[in-house]
């Protein structure tokens, strides 16, 4: 099933497919294999087991993968194996390896994930990202380089004041090629991408594969292997909930019930705008919850401290606008709320990928208003699933809530509402039949409906 300008003979692997692969039957450099051990890897997640093989031989990849499905590593294992079994003597400034990011926090997990895998290898790795001062990169750009993990903007600087040679580069790789797009850096992508050798392998990891991804496919990758989750746009361990709100007085009401219970252990609220991140972060302060925010007019410096204090439990609630938390990697959130929903369906996804890793169970609420009835049909429609009503005591809307079905796991597309429109089940239930009613809420978790392979190299 080649995408559209690929070559009809390119391979495509349905990761529903896969049978489960262990990382001692992939031809990984054994320094790598002895990374994953000491890491306690065994045993590959199905992208990684789809991903690694073909990269490996040299092949160009276009793969579609959420956030937590172990992506991070199925692009770094196979290209650092090509890295170690062979290290010539390098210039400085003259990396071999080349991973574009969308964001900042991306680009430091990748970062991260870099070193711990190449932790026997004594590689030389190097972050270049806006936030970060000049001299700083500079100096590390003084010295050879085997592997540069930036975001487009700070790379192509570099690329124009001759500090940074990426002609070499032996492999690139463009991670949330999707984000990159949506954030306007596709001529910054392209422009790299061009600077860089003809013969280079290139590596297009992406959460959804459009039209624009599968152009940009055509232009950049040679005959790739395709590879799919078939529930790329479902989220198997995360539990999706909906609440209807009569206006944004009742959403803050909402927003602070769960904010006070026991069972929201760490939660990331997505708002708007960035105005309404540190209108709500302080309003949660106030009511006595530890809570941080999140946006894009905060310095690097202090967007990393805000995301150690959530991570080492100081704050519990981080309010973020969708940019911002776009590369958040921390493992144990328990609930992601939409106090503000998405603009994008697709951002939803991204969204609510924060929580439900490494088959952990997360619960994803969403704030609806009025005005938000579209976009609740969108989001269903292009996830294939409904959310489920809730209802929290004392805090039920005024309106009549109106809702798609209260059906867990059952395609929106079966529904008999028309395009942009909802229906009340309740209200037109059939004879014999008991009006659907929307469930109350207080806050604990239900078993998670469905979980993905585990065992495999981070869930990044």
């Amino acid at each position: 099933m080649p995408i559209i300008g690929t070559a009809p003979d390119a391979v495509y692997h349905s990761l529903s497919k896969e049978e489960p692969l262990s990382f001692a039957d992939i031809q990984l450099h054994p320094m790598l294999l002895k990374s994953l051990e000491a890491e306690g890897y065994t045993v590959a997640t199905p992208v990684q087991a789809a991903a690694i093989p073909p990269a490996i031989a040299g092949r160009d990849v276009l793969a579609t993968a959420h956030t937590g499905t172990g992506k991070t590593a199925a692009f770094l294992l196979p290209s650092l194996s090509r890295l170690a079994a062979n290290r010539p003597p390098r210039p400085a400034g003259v990396p071999r390896i080349l991973i574009l990011t969308p964001t900042r926090e991306l680009a430091r997990q990748v970062l991260t994930a870099t070193r711990k895998y190449g932790k026997f290898l004594h590689l030389n790795s190097v972050e270049l990202v806006g936030g970060m001062p000049y001299r700083d990169q500079l100096r590390l750009l003084a010295r050879p380089v085997d592997v540069v993990v930036a975001t487009p903007g700070r790379l192509r600087d570099h690329m124009e004041r001759g500090r940074l040679d990426v002609s070499a580069v032996e492999v690139l790789i463009l991670d949330e090629a999707d984000r990159m797009l949506d954030m306007g850096f596709l001529e910054e992508v392209e422009a790299i991408a061009a600077a860089c050798g003809k013969d280079r392998q290139t590596l297009l990891f992406t959460a959804t594969l459009d039209r624009r991804i599968a152009k940009l496919a055509e232009r950049l990758l040679n005959d790739p292997v395709r590879v799919s989750i078939e529930t790329a746009t479902e989220a198997p361990t995360i539990e999706q909930r909906l609440h209807h709100a009569d206006d944004l007085a009742h959403k803050r009401r909402l927003l602070h019930h769960f904010a006070a219970s026991a069972d929201v252990a760490k939660a990331i609220v997505f708002t708007a705008t960035k105005r309404d991140a540190d209108t709500l972060a302080q309003d949660l302060n106030q009511a006595g919850h530890a809570a941080g925010c999140l946006h894009g007019d905060m310095t690097q410096g202090e967007r990393n401290r805000t995301l150690d204090q959530l991570r080492s439990s100081k704050i519990r609630l981080l309010v973020a606008t969708d940019v911002a938390a776009r590369g958040i990697d921390v493992r144990d959130i328990s609930h992601v709320i939409n106090f503000d929903l998405p603009r994008q369906p697709e951002d939803y996804i991204h969204r609510i990928g924060r929580t439900g890793r490494a088959g952990a169970q997360g619960i994803a609420i969403s704030f609806a208003g009025p005005a938000d009835r579209g976009m609740v049909t969108r989001i269903q429609q292009f996830t294939k699933a409904t959310m489920d009503v809730h209802l929290v005591p004392g805090l039920e809307p005024r309106r009549p809530v109106l809702t798609t079905a209260n059906r867990p796991n059952r395609p929106f597309a079966n529904d008999r509402a028309a395009p942009g429109k909802t229906w009340d089940r309740s209200a037109k239930a059939r004879p014999g039949q008991r009006p659907a009613a929307p469930r109350q809420d207080h806050g604990a978790a239900r078993p998670a409906r469905a979980k993905v392979a585990s065992g495999g190299a981070g869930r990044g």
